[in-house]
């Protein structure tokens, strides 16, 4: 994920037993982000082990929604396609404190 000041920050996915208490590499970035001090994300980069690129789910879409409303969404996996688009293309109705 690139933020703000062009920080350059991974994350993983990290799995638990009790699946609804798994986190996505996406909402780890943008926590790490956050607890960093930046709260302005630039662009999310998505790569899955996959033949076919996927983009990420509800709950990273709204969270980015929070933190980079109009960042770049590049979604790439091991296979040649890949997904360039933007969040405002991913989550057309977010809500947020206001």
């Amino acid at each position: 994920m690139l933020v703000g000041d062009g920080d350059i920050i991974g994350a993983c996915n990290v799995e638990n037993a009790s699946f609804g208490l798994s986190i996505c590499a996406e909402r780890s970035a943008i926590f790490q982000a956050v607890a960093r001090g930046y709260l302005k994300i630039g662009a999310l980069v998505l790569y899955t082990p996959t033949a076919k690129p996927v983009t990420p789910c509800g709950a990273c879409r709204q969270v980015l929604a929070e933190f980079g409303g109009d960042a770049a969404v590049v979604c790439v996996c091991d296979g040649r396609e890949s997904i360039v688009t933007n969040l405002k293309e991913l989550l057309a109705m977010p809500f947020g404190a206001a």
